[in-house]
């Protein structure tokens, strides 16, 4: 292996980063395991429960809804409390929640508990900051893109081995069983990782924001694109709780419905005012242009993140089911071809971040969007008629376009602001469940053609801003030590 400081060798595990590397990219691994095993295990749980084709759906939304908020919340804690005790509390909390889940008999149960469990895919807010802070900006795409592909790959592991679970032990509570065993997998690595895992390099300074509550910005244009951009996060919950409204599913009633409208508008008035508070200073006192950062940078990665990672969660849900009801498939052979589809993040996520190390962070995301576009715009026009090899194939195109997307977007995250890294991180992250809600909420209401369709769309809408709007990151950006002085890093 060259020497050449550019060269990450992943299997040098003399190196203390190499070793933070590995334990968080399989702590994030089991987080997935955890919250999208129910995707592959649906054929399962629908049949052993007799449950209808929209309360299949709803748990799938449910299961991504709260997902939303938690990464916001948890990009905040990440930055406040450090990495290690974040992932260690999810995989514990997350897995004992997954646990009830399992054995919950009621429609309402399962509901209320897939839900609470949403807060398990924030893990993934974790890992940004912690390899953020281990490996500079040169490796931070490639390591940043193993970190997220790898990781990414416990939704497959779900889809490969969950479903050989489910038919071959427990019987009719076969789905149970699987469920159980990976959380108690999760809670033990929960143990394991605290235990082994550090924030920083020795003698690293952790950079923690100056307020807590809401980012930082620094101009007045970014401070009121900051409150606008929060709009789509409570729009999502709002669509859920449509979803569930007698408008349509009838699982909870009118009164709560209009209640949960209002808390969502409350909520976000109180986020509004706590981006205020935290940022109005900036309007009577400039921010050094040294320590100025532009928030459409932001913005952009989050239309990013919500067209790649939101299409990757409600496609990989999706798709046994699709199998199944279009191509007549046996569940658990829909469920291992469905498994193919994550399997590429070992490689398109990693490899976008690779490419985005060496072509440039913008040129990446332009050519992958493009790519995206292309994909799901055909995939608009299946039929039943179609080979299965041939949806197969495309899918498989398009999922390596998404997946190497959302490498190129992460390898881009630490390097905007690096004390503000996992709200950064947590918001493009939010996004990306937005993208989950949305799509998967088309996803029951349309064929799935359409589903497609619409995927399409939305990519060709981001990557015209892409192509606009976003700017390559270069130069320096500065922090401010616990003493005052201020250390530049380099993000080029």
């Amino acid at each position: 292996m060259s020497s050449s400081p550019d060269r990450l060798n992943i299997f040098d595990f003399s190196k203390p980063n190499i070793r933070i590397l590995h334990i968080t990219w399989f702590a994030f691994f089991m987080t997935f395991v955890v919250w999208l095993g129910l995707g592959p295990l649906m054929p399962f749980i629908k049949e052993s429960l007799a449950l209808s084709d929209q309360q299949a759906k709803v748990l799938l939304i449910l299961n991504v809804a709260m997902t939303i908020p938690s990464r916001i919340v948890v990009g905040m804690l990440v930055d406040k409390y450090g990495p290690r005790i974040m992932f260690s509390a999810i995989l514990i909390l997350g897995g004992i929640i997954s646990i009830a889940f399992s054995w919950a008999n009621s429609y309402e149960q399962l509901a209320l508990l897939r839900l609470l469990s949403g807060f398990i895919g924030a893990g993934f807010v974790v890992g940004i900051r912690m390899i953020g802070e281990w490996f500079p900006a040169r490796q931070t795409g490639l390591a940043q893109g193993i970190y997220g592909g790898w990781g990414n790959f416990g939704s497959a592991g779900a889809a490969l081995t969950l479903p050989f679970i489910a038919a071959n032990f427990g019987g009719e509570d076969g789905w149970r069983y699987a469920i159980t065993f990976a959380s108690i997998a999760a809670i033990a690595y929960g143990v394991f990782y605290y235990m082994v895992a550090r924030n920083t390099p020795k003698g690293s300074t952790y950079f923690k924001p100056k307020k807590t509550g809401a980012m930082e910005v620094t101009s007045g244009f970014d401070l009121v694109l900051y409150m606008l951009m929060n709009i789509p996060l409570f729009l999502a919950l709002a669509v859920l709780t449509w979803k569930l409204s007698p408008a349509n599913m009838g699982l909870i009633g009118s009164t709560t419905a209009y209640i949960i409208y209002a808390i969502l508008a409350a909520v976000y008035l109180l986020q509004v005012w706590k981006i205020w508070h935290v940022n109005s200073h900036i309007l009577k006192d400039p921010v050094p242009t040294m320590q100025r950062y532009k928030f459409k940078q932001v913005a952009i990665l989050d239309w990013a993140y919500l067209v790649t990672f939101g299409t990757e969660l409600a496609v990989v849900s999706m798709l046994a089911m699709f199998y199944v009801e279009w191509f007549g498939l046996p569940k658990v052979t829909a469920a291992l071809m469905a498994g193919i589809y994550p399997v590429i993040n070992l490689f398109a996520r990693p490899g976008g971040g690779w490419i985005s190390d060496k072509m440039g962070r913008k040129k990446t995301l332009m050519i992958v969007f493009a790519g995206i576009t292309v994909s799901f715009l055909a995939l608009g026009f299946v039929t039943k008629e179609w080979s299965i090899w041939i949806v197969v194939a495309v899918t498989i195109i398009g999922g390596i376009f998404s997946k190497a997307g959302s490498g190129a977007v992460y390898a881009m995250v630490p390097l905007i602001q690096r004390r503000m890294t996992g709200q950064i991180a947590g918001m493009a992250g939010a996004f990306g469940n937005v993208g989950a809600v949305i799509f998967l909420t088309v996803n029951s209401l349309v064929s799935y053609d359409q589903f497609f369709l619409f995927i399409g769309i939305i990519s060709a809408f981001v990557f015209v801003l892409i192509i606009f709007f976003l700017e390559e990151p270069k130069g320096q950006i500065a922090e401010t030590l616990p003493d005052g002085t201020i250390q530049m890093i380099d993000v080029k």
